[in-house]
């Protein structure tokens, strides 16, 4: 369960309307917290990432799956039952698995602390970017060159242009501008 801080701090970040992202980023520092002082461990930092975020899943936060081809389909279906748990209203809910949930804590405990060190966020973060460059464009220029691409097609495919319609389309310079 997370601590009220915590919910506060995500609650609070979704009042000024910023990204589930954002609000799940809570949770996931609380994981980090959790780690640091001892209260468990976890394997690797993407664990307690993932920890973090299925917490924020559980307590509301419209935080949505990862995309097919992302991750694991078990992944993603832990990460869909996540998400039900927290839009589903609170009255009426299961009583949790005491045996469950302490094996879960033992399995944690037992787990290194070396996953929220600084050295392993770092790590992390770097690898995360370098998937993120790879997968997408990253400069104004490559966005810019999609942008001239489909426009100088859609010109294309509107047919043929006057050359009255062309002259207006051309551009002018700054001292043509001004003196208009």
């Amino acid at each position: 369960m997370p601590e009220k801080s915590t919910l506060e701090r995500a609650r609070k970040d979704k009042e000024e309307g910023k990204s589930p992202s954002t609000q799940a980023g809570e949770f996931v520092r609380e994981e980090m917290d959790h780690i640091r002082e001892g209260k468990h461990g976890a394997r690797s930092t993407k664990q307690a990432i993932a920890i973090g975020l299925s917490k924020a899943r559980r307590a509301g936060v419209a935080l949505k799956p990862p995309k097919k081809g992302k991750t694991s389909e078990s992944t993603r279906k832990s990460a869909q039952r996540d998400l039900a748990k927290g839009r589903k209203a609170k009255t009426g809910a299961k009583k949790k698995s005491v045996a469950r949930s302490r094996a879960t804590t033992l399995a944690l405990k037992r787990e290194p602390r070396q996953a929220a060190s600084k050295s392993a966020l770092s790590r992390q973060a770097k690898t995360a970017a370098r998937k993120r460059k790879q997968s997408g464009p990253v400069s104004s220029e490559t966005r810019s060159s999609r942008t001239r691409t489909s426009s100088a097609q859609r010109r294309a495919a509107s047919g043929p242009v006057s050359s009255e319609t062309r002259s207006s389309r051309t551009r002018t310079s700054s001292a043509q501008r001004r003196a208009a």
